[in-house]
């Protein structure tokens, strides 16, 4: 076989595979993180449900939980954020976009996602900023868990370069013509929810 008789590689098609894989591996790190974030919101339930039981019943208030629970709301905040961003479930205002066209909300959705990951790198740089003096100054949170406080803010950087990939992603979906959703309406919201509770998909 000659060199003229190889088979060539489709540019275009590659770079699909490239970005289709690539939305792949944000889309497990995207699961994990929402995972985490759901456990820490079970654990954060039982919590109130066992501090409110103590106070209420036997007298005997868990002061503790009040600040356990605050450290998990980062968490839950933080690892959700990008399974939100990348499913297109955060709630938007489509007042002006659903009066574009096609090119017009393929537009709308490139600027809307460079939007997000200026954000994510903001949470990036000054969160770990913020963790690096939290750490240099052995901050520690108040109350009785005194725990080091730069370990609940590294939940920040890590929660925000994770929002930049899934926002990332959903940008270089764009670019190959891959539908992308970036916001869900609040109608939209309420029809999908209609729709899984009738079972509908």
């Amino acid at each position: 076989m000659t060199p003229s008789d190889a088979p060539v590689q489709n540019p275009r098609s590659l770079t699909h595979r490239i970005v289709m894989l690539l939305d792949r591996v944000v889309a497990g790190l995207c699961w994990l993180a929402i995972a985490l974030s759901a456990l820490a919101l079970l654990a954060s339930l039982g919590m109130i449900v066992y501090s409110v039981a103590m106070r209420y019943v036997l007298n005997a208030p868990q002061t503790w939980v009040d600040s356990l629970v605050g450290f998990l709301l980062v968490a839950i905040v933080m690892l959700g954020a990008a399974d939100v961003m990348r499913r297109g479930e955060h709630i938007g205002v489509d007042l002006l976009t659903n009066l574009l066209g096609e090119t017009g909300k393929r537009i709308a959705a490139v600027w809307a996602l460079v939007a997000v990951i200026v954000t994510a790198v903001f949470f990036v740089v000054e969160g770990w900023e913020t963790v690096s003096f939290s750490k240099m100054l052995g901050i520690k949170s108040h109350g009785h868990l005194e725990v080091p406080i730069y370990l609940v803010q590294l939940l920040i950087p890590a929660g925000g370069a994770l929002l930049g990939l899934a926002a990332l992603s959903n940008l270089l979906r764009v670019a190959i013509g891959e539908p992308v959703v970036v916001s869900t309406s609040e109608s939209g919201h309420a029809r999908r929810g209609h729709e899984r509770g009738s079972g509908r998909t």
